[in-house]
């Protein structure tokens, strides 16, 4: 399989010829989910169809694609006939199902227990459970969702979308077994009401008739890889109807441009290394790179153009571009950061923006310095240990294990307060640690930890995508709350000192990677101002994959640079003075000499 204008791939407009009434777009941060979910909703749209646009992702984007401001009911998009859209809203969905449980005690009970009920539903648990409620309204039954021909949902990056649905079978799961009337989310009446909704949200997950699950990837082999994790994981869970969308493509490059014939050339190996997942799947559409960002009706209309093709050659003249001063290179960056001889270094950004590879990099140049360095993730779907490669001296890797660390602490609670308890009483017990809650609290845990290795040498975390690492952050207070209702153990020390490291600056350096693009910049501002609230100030700023600074002479790619320039200039001038400028590298970063590129200039050449 090849990518090129005569290949096997099924046209991106063939997507909406067998449209079945509810299409989800899932995969990797950063591979286009919402550009793609736009552009198949307004085509559904324009066919004269009612079109619903959801978004479940905690870090929506979707009002700045669309240029309409949405909330969490239905609004017209503007210059889209036919098109309605609308945010899920995990903060507002939480205030709104604490009051729905709390509401009507309200009068009934002391202020004193109403106040304990609301300290009670307010972890990270309630807020995920409380947007799977909004979720069921517009898929399971003949509720809200009956009122469109199509609902089409841009959901969240692929460890939190996998997560979303299979809540309906974990809870529809949990409310059949638990006999104790509570949970980590609270009274369960408030979720036995919603039980045949639930149930009906499974049955249509499971529709082949109704359902389809689109995964969206890029010519690139981690986020092919995710696809094809992702294709077995839903098929696990029953949701068998599923095509691939690969996004993104440099179908073929009409100038002697090296940059333009390394990203061909990298598809072409990418695609070919997953070609038995591609056989597998029914359908395999391809989306060509466009020399613009998806901005706007009109640009999301042309994702599904036909004529892809750019009318230029060797003889187009490319004017130079002007980079804004005041950029770092990363080699720099690293020279800062390496100052204090130790510490935390966490990358933080919109998911796909490169937060591993440069978290990689950055404790591959720490190492070969001589520093003690230990690079981990916290994101569910981490690809660190691939990106790095083999071994490195002077540097350790490792993985925060969801799976493991929940089965070490489930154990450790049942050795110290379960030993302490009757028959009747570890039951209940061991009913409550099955509770999802009983994950977000042991992978703190294990984030704290390994925060607290900081003060021996330098700890280098990649982080989850945005909506992710807020939750993780914002845990402090759930976890108290939760570690004392299942555990009552005193708070372990790295777990007490954790915001305080995190707050001081001489110990934790942040670093907010974006690509220069309108989406990711805004996102990590958001998440700067989301970060000053907490009290923590980011140390820097790092640009990654840049057109602009790799000198590129393809007038698609050109235009695409050109395009990058405001961004960079917006960072530059609002969220500056320290900025790392990353160039896109034609050699594959990842591995040590992949990865060398970014913080040894005289490797890529």
């Amino acid at each position: 399989m090849t990518l090129s204008a005569s290949s096997s791939f099924a046209p991106i407009h063939a997507l909406t010829e067998r449209a079945t009434r509810f299409l989800f777009f899932t995969g990797k941060g950063g591979v286009g989910k919402t550009s793609l979910a736009c552009a198949t909703a307004l085509a559904l749209a324009d066919a004269g169809r009612r079109v619903l646009l959801v978004s479940t992702d905690p870090a929506s984007n979707l009002d700045e694609v669309l240029a309409t401001e949405l909330s969490r009911e239905p609004r017209p998009i503007t210059g889209a006939s036919g098109l309605w859209g609308l945010n899920i809203d995990p903060e507002a969905a939480a205030a709104a199902y604490r009051e729905k449980v709390v509401g009507p005690m309200r009068g009934l009970l002391p202020e004193a227990a109403l106040r304990s009920m609301e300290e009670q539903l307010s972890g990270a648990c309630t807020t995920e459970i409380a947007a799977f409620d909004e979720f069921t309204a517009w898929l399971g039954g003949d509720g809200a969702g009956g009122a469109y021909d199509h609902v089409v949902f841009d959901t969240a990056p692929t460890g939190h979308t996998l997560r979303l649905l299979a809540l309906s079978k974990a809870w529809t799961g949990f409310l059949q077994n638990n006999t104790s009337g509570t949970s980590c989310l609270g009274p369960l009446a408030g979720l036995e009401k919603q039980r045949e909704v639930y149930e009906a949200t499974v049955r249509a997950l499971a529709d082949a008739a109704r359902t389809t699950v689109v995964l969206v990837a890029r010519p690139q082999s981690a986020t092919l890889a995710e696809a094809e994790r992702t294709y077995g994981e839903l098929a696990a869970l029953g949701i068998a109807n599923q095509v691939l969308v690969v996004n993104g493509v440099m179908l073929a490059s009409i100038t002697s441009d090296p940059l333009a014939q390394a990203m061909v050339e990298r598809g072409r190996e990418a695609l070919a290394v997953h070609a038995a997942f591609l056989r597998a799947l029914p359908r395999v559409h391809v989306v060509a790179m466009r020399p613009h960002n998806v901005l706007g009706i009109a640009a999301i209309r042309t994702l599904f153009a036909e004529d892809v093709t750019h009318a230029a050659d060797d003889t187009e003249v490319v004017p130079p571009l002007e980079i804004p001063g005041g950029t770092l290179d990363l080699a720099a960056l690293v020279d800062r950061l390496a100052t204090e001889g130790r510490g935390v270094i966490m990358t933080m950004g919109k998911g796909g923006v490169g937060k591993t590879t440069i978290a990689a990099s950055i404790a591959l140049a720490l190492a070969r310095r001589g520093h003690r360095v230990h690079l981990s993730t916290t994101d569910p779907a981490a690809h660190v240990a691939r990106t790095l490669g083999s071994d490195v001296k002077n540097l350790s890797v490792a993985r925060i294990d969801p799976q493991a660390e929940t089965r070490a602490y489930v154990e450790e609670v049942m050795q110290t307060r379960g030993s302490q308890l009757d028959a009747e009483s570890r039951a209940l017990l061991e009913e409550d640690l099955r509770s999802p809650c009983t994950e977000e609290i042991a992978v703190f845990r294990a984030f704290a930890r390994t925060v607290a290795q900081g003060a021996e040498g330098f700890v280098v975390l990649d982080t989850a995508p945005t909506g992710h690492t807020l939750l993780l952050l914002d845990a402090t207070q759930a976890y108290h709350r939760e570690l004392g209702r299942q555990s009552r153990d005193d708070l372990p020390p790295e777990v007490a000192g954790l915001l305080p490291r995190l707050r001081n600056p001489q110990f934790t350096r942040v670093l907010l990677v974006t690509l220069p693009e309108a989406t990711p910049v805004h996102e990590a501002a958001a998440l700067e101002s989301d970060l000053a609230r907490a009290g923590i100030a980011p140390f820097g700023w790092v640009i990654n994959q840049s057109l602009a600074d790799a000198g590129v002479c393809d007038p698609l790619l050109a235009a695409r640079a050109q395009a990058e320039l405001p961004y960079i200039r917006e960072v530059l001038e609002r969220h500056g003075p320290t900025v790392a400028l990353v160039p896109w590298v034609a050699r594959e970063p990842v591995g040590p000499e992949g990865l060398a590129q970014l913080i040894e200039p005289a490797v890529a050449g």
